[in-house]
């Protein structure tokens, strides 16, 4: 090898350490930490270490807790990824028209703008909106003639308001991926479909949805990874309650690993949650590889 190539291998190699050193820190220690404590009893008082095997494994894998936030949080990602992507799509469908340049900029920012905005912000501001006595929804409830309602109360009600603040805190980035997505679509391919007398239902359906697919593939993994990491404003609205209503698998993880005391039980909800987003990533590259159309 040159003293050039030497040189140049070198400086590549410099380049690339900062990655490697955030990588380690941010991803490989605490992944090692995580697996290290899984299979530990860790006394927070004196800090002693116990080797206690699958025992945490045990215990979380059969409490049913454990289970029951894990129901509460993939019917969070079902309706979240309905109301973001599905409700995305629609939006941004109906954006997609020739408006004046001031509307459309208008409507980007106004769905925009949430996105922006902190959720621990946006979430204080809906508990009071979801107030059961001085709340402004219960004020028009009332208005119309019916009973108040326990937006955050009421352990039937209270995941569906969740997820009501996260599709509007979180709609208007996905509307705006869409119709970047919807305006990349071949100018040619719409003007021969016009040409050849194909209805506007029957070119969303087999020239723009097909076209858009991989964006809308990513959007719902997006969409899931994101809602299984769900934990901000579960926090502040409900705390998880009433009783475990609305707790979620990092709600779960984090009262077992700081509120309990457990740690080892902490590490295992936290790699049970890494598996699966990992399964998640995997059938997204699966569906994207043997699924969808290539262009």
């Amino acid at each position: 090898m040159s003293v050039l190539s030497r040189r140049e291998a070198r400086a590549g190699y410099l380049f690339l350490t900062p990655a490697y050193v955030l990588y380690a820190l941010f991803i490989a220690l605490p992944l090692a930490a995580a697996l290290a404590l899984s299979v530990l009893d860790l006394d927070r008082l004196t800090l002693d270490m116990t080797y206690v095997g699958f025992r945490n494994y045990d215990w979380v894998l059969g409490d049913p807790r454990f289970w029951t936030t894990f129901r509460n949080t993939f019917l969070f990602i079902s309706m979240s990824v309905i109301g973001n992507v599905g409700g995305g799509l629609l939006l941004a469908v109906f954006m997609d028209r020739k408006y004046p340049k001031f509307i459309l900029y208008f409507l980007r920012l106004a769905y925009f703008l949430p996105v922006l905005t902190s959720l621990a912000f946006v979430s204080f501001i809906w508990k009071f909106l979801f107030a059961t006595d001085l709340g402004i929804l219960n004020y028009y409830v009332q208005l119309l003639g019916f009973e108040k309602i326990g937006w955050l109360s009421n352990g039937d009600i209270a995941i569906y308001s969740i997820i009501l603040v996260d599709v509007w805190k979180n709609i208007g980035f996905f509307i705006i991926i869409i119709l970047a997505a919807l305006q990349g679509v071949p100018k040619s391919l719409i003007e021969a479909a016009k040409i050849d007398g194909v209805t506007e239902w029957t070119m969303w359906i087999r020239i723009k949805i097909p076209f858009i697919s991989p964006v809308l593939l990513f959007l719902v993994t997006y969409a899931t990874i994101g809602g299984l990491q769900v934990f901000d404003s579960i926090r502040i609205l409900t705390n998880g309650g009433p009783g475990d209503a609305t707790r979620s698998v990092v709600m779960y993880m984090f009262s077992e690993a700081f509120s309990a005391g457990e740690p080892g039980a902490g590490a295992v909800s936290a790699l049970v949650l890494l598996v699966v987003i990992s399964l998640v990533v995997a059938a997204q590259f699966a569906i994207a590889y043997f699924i969808l159309p290539r262009r």
